[in-house]
């Protein structure tokens, strides 16, 4: 297929000689994600999708393109269940062990824990964009390598993290929780510090497999350790009455069986080339893939962040027990249906950076829409489905009348936030699949942190509509983030986006 083929649109009414591939604000996006003098050596693959004629083609089209994501996704949003409700499952425990346990568990989950959490995905997500593209340019022997990189940088910044679980009892009474609430955190924080080089490990590993569509193991893998999660749980935390000592010590294991059992997968020979040892080149041009890597956690961690500023201000209002436990269920029901979304941003990542890698821009183009269209639909069933069930999903977590009123109140919104927050990690995957990480963390500021965050204080503390104006006033700014990521999605030159991938590749390849 010659260049110029493969700047035809993506869908063709009629002989359109007239699209042309964006150019001011396109000449912005390239200055940042790509050098212009790479561009003139780019040939696009020639097994890359024709353009679409017609409905028919375009259905056509996209069912096999959803076939391909689907492959992908459904174990990705198993994998994202089952590790997501570890903690959810805990928390669900904590509830019937006291209110207090419940209040601490979920400071130290969203606030402390949440914090790490989202340094450790975010950096370990740079591997989504270099280990997706490799694996499409055909340069599999330098997935290993990749992943130990990754290793290398996210122990190293565990160990700085680790001071914050050691002194998580004062830094939350400086962000002003109650002295009760931040005891209970800070000593539970102490026993979580484990769970921690559990995250330097498993995230990596899981991007490695990721990348290479091996994510069925994790699936089944996780499946096994939330069987045991639950069952432990109840004995400890229950049962024996270890109360969250207990559930410290589930929680702690349960993720550290995930790591070594995806270690003796990956260390088995399941992955052919992509391991083949550990490797001195792990420690080559390790600042560029710092570089890459603190894009990636910044992106994230503004967006993870995001919710854990919405548990701290809650703790600011009257009756802050009640206004935390109830935003805290509905953070943690809008975590689970939100799985669905994490798993599409896994399967679109791959599909961006796979294509992008094999210089195939069209499909890459493609990728995008079908996972949007598929996102929209999964999380109106869903939202549906919390609206019928806002009498009785509220027992699940907690005894307390107060909070389940609270949060039988808060339903209208978490259900509009489901839908908006199903989309948005759909267009990151595709943001992190073309390794666009940087220019996704200054719109997370402006919109997050610059706009929804005093919006929402405005509503919650001036305006005194409490919990709910809070969460509303930061929603819109959610709302301006996802349609601006999606100016960004529709104004892109994929073409462009593919030669850069394969500048990257070559770039940090450490050969």
């Amino acid at each position: 297929m010659g260049d110029d083929n493969s700047k035809q649109p993506l869908i063709v009414p009629i002989d359109d000689e007239q699209e042309v591939l964006h150019s001011s604000s396109q000449t912005y996006l390239t200055q940042i994600l790509s050098n212009h003098s790479f561009l003139s050596s780019f040939l696009v693959g020639e097994d890359d999708i024709p353009p679409i004629t017609g409905v028919r083609g375009f259905l056509s089209a996209f069912k096999e393109e959803s076939s391909k994501l689907w492959y992908l996704a459904g174990p990705a949003i198993l994998t994202s269940l089952f590790q997501y409700s570890l903690g959810a499952i805990t928390q669900t425990f904590a509830g019937h062990v006291g209110t207090l346990d419940l209040a601490a568990f979920s400071v130290e989950n969203s606030v402390i824990a949440g914090l790490c959490f989202g340094v450790m995905m975010g950096m370990g997500s740079a591997l989504e964009t270099l280990c997706g593209q490799a694996y499409g340019a055909g340069q599999i022997n330098m997935l290993g390598v990749y992943m130990q990189r990754s290793w290398v940088i996210l122990l190293s910044t565990s160990f700085l993290l680790m001071f914050m679980y050691i002194f998580a009892e004062s830094l939350l009474l400086s962000l002003g929780q109650t002295e009760d609430i931040s005891r209970a955190a800070g000593k539970f924080s102490l026993w979580m510090i484990p769970q921690l080089y559990a995250y330097a490990m498993n995230f990596p590993i899981a991007k490695f497999l990721q990348a290479q569509s091996k994510i069925m193991a994790m699936a089944w893998i996780s499946a096994v350790a939330l069987v045991l999660h639950v069952i432990f749980s109840w004995l400890l935390m229950l049962k024996l009455r270890w109360g969250m000592a207990g559930g410290a010590v589930v929680l702690n294991v349960s993720w550290w069986f995930m790591v070594v059992a995806q270690l003796v997968y990956i260390f088995s020979g399941a992955c052919g080339e992509a391991w083949s040892g550990f490797s001195w080149k792990a420690f080559q041009n390790l600042w560029g893939f710092v570089r890459l890597s603190v894009a990636s956690a910044v992106m994230l961690c503004l967006e993870i962040w995001y919710f854990t500023a919405l548990i701290l201000f809650a703790g600011y209002l009257k009756d802050a027990e009640v206004s935390v436990d109830a935003l805290s269920i509905c953070v943690n029901i809008l975590g689970w249906t939100s799985m669905v979304a994490l798993g599409f941003n896994a399967a679109i990542s791959v599909r961006v950076s796979n294509e992008l890698g094999a210089c195939h821009p069209r499909t890459a183009k493609f990728s995008v829409t079908v996972v949007v269209v598929s996102s929209c639909l999964i999380a109106l069933c869903i939202s549906i489905i919390i609206i019928i069930f806002q009498n009785q999903y509220p027992s699940l977590f907690t005894n307390n009348s107060a909070v389940k009123n609270v949060v039988y109140e808060l339903t209208p919104l978490l259900a509009f936030c489901i839908v908006l927050n199903n989309v948005q990690p759909a267009l990151s995957g595709v943001a992190i699949g073309a390794g666009w990480q940087s220019l996704v963390a200054y719109v997370n500021i402006a919109c997050y942190y610059l706009f929804g965050i005093p919006l929402g204080l405005v509503l919650g503390y001036t305006l005194k509509m409490g919990v709910q104006g809070i969460w509303c006033g930061m929603a819109v700014g959610t709302v301006i983030q996802t349609i601006i990521l999606f100016w960004i999605v529709y104004k892109t030159n994929w073409n462009i986006e593919a030669s850069a991938a394969a500048k990257r590749i070559k770039q940090w390849g450490g050969e």
